[in-house]
């Protein structure tokens, strides 16, 4: 043996020791359990890392962090947690929404700004986000700890599209979310619920014409590739939530829920940094890989036409959640009136 290995073998028998000490030290310590959807570097993954330094690095526990498809599709990371397999789960509305109807809103078309300092505002002050929402996850068994946005929501086809009339006999992927295919249908197409997974294929074999995501998601998904046709419609920035399995979080320590709620926040703060010029990177890298993209922005006039179909979509979330939808819908107006106002 040489002496590099016995070296090295001395290293791992000392670093066991260690933690085998660290271990008797702190009785408390855990290994918690978080799955997102999204892949290695993606959006959900950088807020997952960032959460998890914020965790080690503030007390003994560990943080074990599961990317899409380890544990299965979002539904499936969702029932875990609800079972408390997993501690925390970052599931986005448009899943969440058979489950907690409300959070559908986030599909209402145009109902959230564009312009991102307004957006990254309105999810810091809005009252919608951050005293009613945790009230409806609470009584699905969830701590909802962070919603943050993600980016603006792109649709790719396969011809560009620049009036709802464009959308005439396409099938448009969706996910399993009731008011983004009324979304779809207001705007003209044929909503296809699909789970993330199949995609690409279904793309490939034009058993859809096209989907809606982040820039981003569709850059590293390589979705451009089948889907080539870009097309910003202005409607809607892809939002997502972060929770904790309820009764895991209530059995924490009032340390460790603190502990909890101040790597969310610290999260929050550097995925803000991060999702900063990432959809002008991803544009780049896309339009550099393939010369069959195109890029379609909608003027103000193009927009209108798509705005005009909004209202039915607003009908159909009302109808779905009732009163308390109504309400919420009413607090999410004015929490964005007061951001635009300021």
């Amino acid at each position: 043996m040489s002496s590099t290995t016995k070296f090295k073998k001395l290293g791992i028998v000392s670093a066991l020791a260690f933690a085998g000490l660290t271990a008797a030290n702190s009785v408390n310590a855990a290994n918690w359990r978080y799955a997102h959807e999204e892949y290695e570097g993606d959006v959900q993954d950088v807020y997952a890392y960032a959460f998890k330094e914020y965790i080690e690095d503030n007390s003994d526990h560990t943080l074990q962090v599961y990317r899409f498809g380890e544990l299965g599709e979002s539904d499936d990371i969702m029932e875990q947690t609800q079972a408390g397999i997993l501690n925390f789960v970052n599931q986005s509305p448009g899943f969440t929404g058979s489950l907690i109807p409300e959070a559908q809103i986030f599909f209402i078309p145009y109902l959230m700004p564009t312009d991102m300092d307004m957006v990254i505002e309105f999810f810091r002050e809005s009252e919608a986000i951050n005293e009613d929402f945790p009230e409806l996850y609470a009584e699905k068994g969830l701590e909802l700890l962070q919603m943050y946005p993600e980016g603006e929501m792109v649709v790719t086809v396969d011809e560009p599209v620049t009036s709802p009339e464009g959308f005439n006999n396409k099938k448009i992927r969706v996910m399993t979310n009731p008011l983004l295919s009324e979304t779809y249908s207001a705007f003209g197409a044929t909503p296809t619920p699909l789970p993330w997974g199949e995609v690409y294929g279904a793309l490939q074999t034009n058993m859809i014409q096209g989907q809606e995501n982040p820039i981003f998601w569709i850059e590293s998904g390589g979705l451009y590739e089948v889907s080539p046709h870009l097309v910003f419609t202005g409607h809607g920035w892809f939002t997502t939530a972060m929770m904790a399995n309820q009764d895991f979080y209530n059995g924490l320590s009032d340390e460790d829920k603190q502990l909890v709620q101040d790597a969310a926040d610290y999260a929050f703060e550097e995925i803000i940094v991060h999702i900063d010029g990432l959809a002008d990177e991803a544009l780049e890298k896309i339009t550099e890989a393939s010369d069959e993209v195109t890029v379609t922005r909608l003027n103000d006039e193009q927009i209108e036409a798509f705005k005009a179909r909004a209202p039915q979509v607003e009908e159909k979330f009302i109808e779905m959640t009732g009163e308390r939808g109504r309400e919420l819908l009413n607090q999410f107006k004015e929490d964005l009136q007061e951001v635009q106002n300021d």
